[in-house]
């Protein structure tokens, strides 16, 4: 295959994902997307009702629902680094094992 189908190829993917992270929050903007953290919070008030946080977020995002999503992006683009490094130096291996 021509390195042009491949990246063109890659592209497509990456879209792909986009429009599958993003199409929830197109079409669901009713929906509550909880999550472990709300379900801890309610724990934990259950538990000791005077219990104040350590410290306060920097960054408050507007709904949950743009909490969700920064999360999943976050760990996407994790993913992605981790993939890419891991890549790069199999990458070089695979090089240095056929040069010598």
């Amino acid at each position: 295959m021509k390195q042009s189908h491949k990246r063109w190829n890659n592209w497509l993917l990456v879209l792909a994902v986009v429009a599958l992270a993003v199409t929830p929050l197109i079409f669901l903007r009713s929906a509550k997307f909880g999550g472990s953290d709300d379900q801890a919070q309610k724990a934990i008030s259950q538990v000791k009702p005077g219990y104040q946080p350590w410290f306060q977020p920097l960054f408050e995002p507007p709904s949950s629902e743009i909490e969700s999503f920064l999360f999943a992006l976050q760990a996407a683009l994790g993913a992605g680094v981790i993939g890419y490094a891991i890549g790069l130096y199999k990458g070089r291996s695979q090089q240095q094992r056929d040069n010598e």
